[in-house]
């Protein structure tokens, strides 16, 4: 059954775009400048206004969720990073489900891969048709129909870019992914925006600035008692304050610590005696993995009841999916009211929480077991598992000190597994904990943005450790 679905899938990969592996290595300041052509691309598509769009004012469904999709409403990126990770999502959990095997060998990772790429295609279009159809960009029937065409091929452009994109790294060419290299971007981005925005807001209470650290020297140097205007930078609602900056910088310290816990397994050579060095286990075993997956399921799950919302409005079981205020009432964001979308969003506040326990209590559970089965599930369709892991030692002529090779796949099963459920429970209760304390950008917006850094901080290290110095 498994083969057969690969093989399906296989006439058409032979049509599909593809970046060609390097046939030479790479130096690191190559990698640096296709890394910083990537971002450029990224950056001014997410600048380009969609053409014949009549109206994106609407309250938008998807605002929380920008952050962490590198999506840019209005925009080429209006998609973001979506049609990627849902493509992802999908093979996924079809062979976490043994719907689908993927095999061992190069032949069946490049199937499997293929088929990724094919069904982010299909999603891209799929998606750019429902943005349209459920009336993003105005009512279909006053844009017309070939407007509504040319909004459709250029999204569906715009996400074959970045799925380009993401090859072009993924293949060697650039650093990490770029998958990755947008989330990062977009939510330091956002952070930096809300720290240092001068934008001015009417706030009823008078003029203010939207970054949080300007607005508290306009409060001092304006406002007669300096303890309230303190208070006020402290605590003020409904823009950034100085609580939220504190505690975006607290989780990315507390991240940070956390990517230190590791078990250490020390590994010898069979080939040259005397030869030692050890195979790491991270806590974070899977990375930001479960939680980029988490966030796409959530966000289809928006687009869905969304759509229903609108065509079917008041039915009682679309109800039950989501319930939503209306979408053309204005205003830059929409959070559902109600049904299942309400439940698996994150409560705004800490009051909120303590007016409806159970939203929170619900929400809690599904991003810690969410979190726990992706990245449980992932190590087997990665090429990470335990099974994986003892064939490469193998293959490198290294073997776990104290085991033959028949036993390290036993003792790695001790080991690997562990650390990718549980380091994908505490990637969801620390996604929680910066929710509740209200950091910038949303707990999982944070938890990507430090998790990729530290990756590139990583990469930075070892490409120094290989050349001797980074800009020799």
């Amino acid at each position: 059954m498994a083969i057969k679905f690969l093989e399906i899938i296989k006439p058409f990969c032979g049509f599909l775009p593809e970046v060609s592996k390097p046939e030479r290595k790479i130096q690191f300041k190559e990698k640096l400048l296709w890394t910083a052509i990537t971002l450029f691309i990224f950056l001014v598509c997410c600048q380009i206004p969609l053409f014949g769009i009549m109206s994106s004012d609407s309250a938008d469904p998807f605002y929380w969720m920008r952050v962490i999709l590198a999506s840019n409403r209005g925009t080429l990126m209006e998609l973001g990073i979506t049609p990627i990770v849902t493509s992802g999502l999908i093979m996924q959990l079809l062979a976490g489900a043994k719907i689908i095997e993927v095999g061992d060998s190069p032949r069946d990772r490049a199937l499997f891969n293929g088929a990724q790429k094919l069904f982010g295609m299909i999603i891209t279009v799929g998606q750019a048709i429902v943005y349209v159809m459920t009336g993003m960009y105005g009512e279909p029937s006053e844009i017309g129909a070939g407007v509504c065409l040319l909004i459709i091929i250029q999204l569906f452009v715009a996400g074959l870019i970045v799925l380009l994109l993401d090859e072009l790294l993924q293949k060697g060419y650039g650093l990490g992914s770029g998958i990755s290299l947008f989330i990062a971007t977009n939510i330091c981005e956002t952070i930096v925006w809300k720290a240092f925005s001068p934008a001015t807001v009417n706030t009823g209470r008078g003029t203010e600035f939207e970054g949080a650290i300007i607005a508290l020297f306009h409060l001092l140097a304006t406002r007669q008692d300096k303890v309230r205007a303190l208070r006020e930078a402290f605590y003020r609602p409904n823009l950034p304050n100085l609580m939220n900056l504190l505690a975006t910088i607290l989780v990315f310290a507390i991240v940070i610590y956390f990517q230190g816990f590791r078990v250490d397994l020390p590994i010898t050579s069979t080939r040259y005696r005397g030869q030692r060095n050890s195979y790491p286990i991270k806590l974070f075993y899977t990375s930001n993995i479960p939680i980029i997956l988490q966030s796409a399921l959530v966000s289809n799950l928006y687009v869905i009841s969304q759509m229903l919302a609108v065509k079917f409005h008041g039915n009682f079981f679309i109800n039950l999916l989501g319930v939503w205020p209306d979408v053309h009432s204005g205003g830059s964001r929409s959070y559902p009211i109600g049904g299942l979308c309400y439940y698996l969003s994150p409560p705004e506040t800490l009051t909120h929480v303590i007016e409806d326990p159970i939203h929170a209590l619900l929400y809690i559970l599904f991003m810690l077991g969410s979190c726990a089965f992706f990245s449980k599930t992932w190590i087997d369709v990665s090429g990470s598992s335990a099974k994986d892991v003892a064939k490469q030692l193998k293959e490198q002529q290294m073997v776990i000190a104290g085991y033959r090779n028949e036993s390290m796949t036993h003792l790695l099963n001790r080991y690997i597994p562990t650390a990718a459920a549980f380091g994908g429970l505490c990637i969801g209760a620390l996604s929680v904990l910066a929710d509740l304390l209200g950091a910038i950008g949303s707990g999982t917006g944070i938890l990507l943005a430090v998790t990729i850094i530290y990756q590139y901080f990583e990469i930075f290290i070892k490409e120094q450790s290989d050349i001797g110095s980074i800009f020799s």
